[in-house]
């Protein structure tokens, strides 16, 4: 999928994270993203899932987003914060 980029924001729309709001941490393929949240999935284990189980918002977190690019280190605090300053919460 050409819309779906590093550090854009997500609701997964399938599964036992239903309406759970992550962060597109990685693209593996045009089918797969790995996602963040923060919280459950960090960093050290980010959650793959299917591009169709996903809510695509058109909202991305460019700070994040060039930090996950770059390679620079991005705190979970910083992930959380980003996903509620987006006005997106993780409880719906």
């Amino acid at each position: 999928m050409d819309n779906v980029q590093v550090g854009q924001l997500v609701r997964s729309s399938a599964g036992r994270d239903k309406g759970k709001v992550y962060l597109i941490y990685d693209v593996l393929d045009e089918a797969f993203v790995r996602v963040i949240d923060g919280e459950k999935k960090k960093l050290i284990n980010p959650k793959r899932k299917n591009i169709k189980h996903l809510d695509i918002f058109p909202v991305k977190a460019d700070s994040v987003a060039k930090k996950l690019i770059r390679g620079e280190p991005v705190t979970e605090k910083e992930i959380c914060e980003t996903i509620k300053t987006l006005g997106l919460s993780h409880i719906d």
